[in-house]
């Protein structure tokens, strides 16, 4: 995958869009605020970032404290927002097609679009007060301690430092990042099935079939598909697609209406075969879930 940084945007607000624009990660799961931990980071005299300065936020007395890893576990986002014009990113990657591992510390790390596949990434960054803090270049290391995953790259827990030195300069910043976040949420678990038994209008050869559909966790489900009879003089079929709320507890109706698609032909009464497909984005995770395609006879009963 490509060099693969994440520019946090919850709660960031515009007038930092530029200082924390950098290439998205790809695959991360949507926010979610830690039940505890702390990010601290400090400098001395000459430190572009801080200034000088020490700093401490704790989760729960910030309006954002999230830890976001890749799907592929190779590195991670710390976001805190601490108030309206205060924010900090934390960037950390290990070189490209490696997991952060536990235990381990990464040398000679840079920041996009410096970094090549082989090096480690790191990058911190944000604003204080409404002053930008960015750096045009640095470089550093960093060292994760501890950290565990859960379903696709979701961060559980982590404990790392890391030292940065910002545009040249000799002086670094030094920092610690602590978390322990909730519980990773239930995947999502979609199915779909199709009623044995359609209706067809003889009139018109317009056709109703459905089904339903079922989750585990709310879900906009989309589902398509194809209808068709072999009859002796030609095979009526239609394509549809539709999508149904889905919400937890018990199975969803669906139902289409369809007329054949196919010139000079038209449903009658009698067994037709339903070919449908369901999918469904999963609200806390980078994945599509896909029932694959699914082949049912269906009995056609006049109206």
């Amino acid at each position: 995958m490509p060099r693969h940084i994440l520019a946090r945007t919850v709660g960031v607000v515009a007038a930092v869009t530029v200082a924390l624009a950098v290439t998205p990660l790809a695959g991360t799961a949507q926010a979610h605020s830690a039940q505890s931990g702390t990010l601290s980071f400090s400098g001395e005299p000459g430190e572009p970032i801080s200034g000088g300065q020490s700093y401490e936020y704790a989760a729960g007395a910030v309006q954002l404290f999230d830890v976001q890893g890749s799907q592929d576990e190779n590195g991670l986002t710390v976001a805190v927002d601490a108030d309206q014009g205060t924010l900090w990113r934390l960037i950390i990657a290990a070189p490209d097609g490696q997991k952060l591992t536990e235990g381990t510390t990464y040398t000679g790390a840079k920041q996009w679009p410096y970094a090549q596949p082989g090096d480690p990434e790191l990058q911190f960054s944000g604003t204080d007060n409404g002053t930008e803090k960015w750096c045009n270049t640095s470089s550093g290391s960093f060292t994760v301690e501890h950290i565990a995953f859960g379903p696709y790259g979701y961060v559980r827990e982590l404990d790392a430092t890391f030292e940065q030195y910002c545009n040249g300069s000799a002086v670094p910043l030094r920092g610690e990042i602590h978390a322990a976040m909730p519980q990773p949420p239930a995947e999502l678990a979609v199915g779909a099935s199709t009623d044995p038994t359609g209706t067809v209008n003889v009139r018109d050869g317009q056709i109703t079939v459905g089904g339903t559909v079922t989750c585990n966790k709310p879900a906009s489900v989309s589902l398509t598909g194809q209808v068709f009879q072999i009859q002796k003089n030609g095979t009526p079929g239609a394509s549809y697609e539709t999508t149904v709320a889905c919400t937890p507890g018990a199975p969803v109706p669906w139902s289409v209406s369809l007329t054949s698609q196919e010139p000079d032909t038209s449903f009658r009464p009698g067994t037709a075969t339903v070919r449908s497909r369901a999918q469904a984005d999963d609200r806390d995770y980078p994945v599509t879930v896909d029932t694959g395609q699914q082949e049912s006879e269906v009995t056609l009963s006049k109206v």
